[in-house]
């Protein structure tokens, strides 16, 4: 199954998009005749069989997708699916108009059928798979999120998991999403009874939550024709990283945020080794973005400045720029002040996310 985060980012830079929604689903499958019998199922009235490929099978979402990939092969650079959920992009009408022929003559090749009513053709920004996508941002759905804002307060073990699987959908919107909804977390565990105890605690994550949705987050989509900036910072519990781009208002947009928690061992590094690990970890994490291209990385360590140039003073920093040297960057030294949004995530308690 392809990666919703990416097919996201390809349609939040474009400016037309048009999505198709086929007809069905699974049902537009048929079944060969050896496998008929395996979807047999038993009624009060006998014993009977599909025809076409039935909701509910193991392998039905990979079987489905693989049908959608086939149907789009070599159309990849302006057309992606998601089980059903087709949708094309362009960066201009003509190109759009091309592009949505294409797709369509595939279509209608393969004897497949489309949705008219819930097709959006021709739009600056559109709702897909939850998102509102487009022009280079990417944001939730105003209707998911209103409806997190008028979520009551859960009195049931499954009313809460309700409450955070809709939450976590958007948790690349939400900074410290783990920490901040532990307490809720905490009350789905197997020990806990059906009845949740509510605590202040829960009161104030289930706040948070809402607040932070709320708030109206929008991340930049990333431009891979224009330079990257990431930022790292280190506290003595975790590390925290934002991978930055400028818009056009020629200020810097979060594409992604990144923290971890340092274990025992490594909280006992010392501030450079730390600080270098803060890199290690980012730009690993960051490879997709910022593999084979020149990009600027900023700390507010002095010392890493001079990390190309480490000899045999210590190992573990020498393994490590020997592993950075396959990226392509420069490390600038800024004051600690500047680098905000780094040295936040890195102060937040709570295990390893991306977002």
């Amino acid at each position: 199954m392809p990666r919703t985060d990416e097919l996201l980012e390809k349609l939040g830079r474009a400016q037309f998009i048009s999505t198709l929604d086929l007809t069905k689903g699974y049902w537009q499958i048929p079944l060969d005749e050896s496998a008929k019998e395996r979807s047999a199922f038993v009624t009060h009235l006998g014993l009977y069989e599909f025809n076409v490929l039935p909701f509910g099978l193991r392998n039905a979402p990979a079987t489905f997708q693989r049908l959608v990939d086939g149907l789009l092969a070599g159309l990849g650079e302006y057309a992606v699916a998601y089980l059903d959920d087709v949708a094309i992009f362009s960066d201009s009408w003509a190109d759009h108009l091309e592009h949505l022929q294409k797709v369509l003559e595939r279509i209608r090749e393969a004897g497949l059928t489309v949705k008219a009513k819930k097709c959006q053709i021709g739009l600056n920004r559109v709702t897909y798979l939850g998102h509102q996508v487009g022009q280079g941002t990417i944001s939730p759905l105003q209707a998911k999120v209103d409806a997190i804002q008028k979520w009551p307060v859960p009195k049931s073990k499954k009313q809460v998991q309700s409450f955070l699987g809709l939450a976590s959908y958007y948790r690349l919107f939400v900074p410290h999403y783990s920490q901040i909804a532990a307490p809720l977390t905490d009350l789905t565990k197997k020990k806990q009874p059906n009845a949740v105890q509510w605590t202040e605690k829960c009161q104030k994550a289930f706040n948070k939550l809402k607040a932070t949705l709320m708030s109206d987050p929008v991340l930049r989509a990333p431009d891979f024709d224009k330079p990257f900036l990431v930022t790292t910072d280190v506290s003595e519990r975790g590390v925290g990283a934002v991978l930055m781009q400028k818009g056009p208002d020629q200020e810097f947009h979060p594409v992604v945020f990144l923290s971890k928690k340092l274990s025992e061992r490594e909280s006992n590094w010392s501030v450079t080794e730390k600080e270098c690990y803060a890199i290690v970890y980012a730009l690993e994490k960051l490879r997709p973005y910022v593999w084979g291209r020149c990009f600027h990385l900023q700390t507010d360590h002095a010392a890493l400045k001079w990390l190309h140039t480490v000899k045999e003073t210590n190992k573990k920093l020498l393994r490590w720029s020997l592993a950075l040297q396959v990226f392509d960057f420069d490390i600038q030294h800024i004051s600690g002040a500047s680098n905000k949004v780094a040295d936040a995530l890195s102060r937040e308690s709570f295990p390893e996310s991306t977002g």
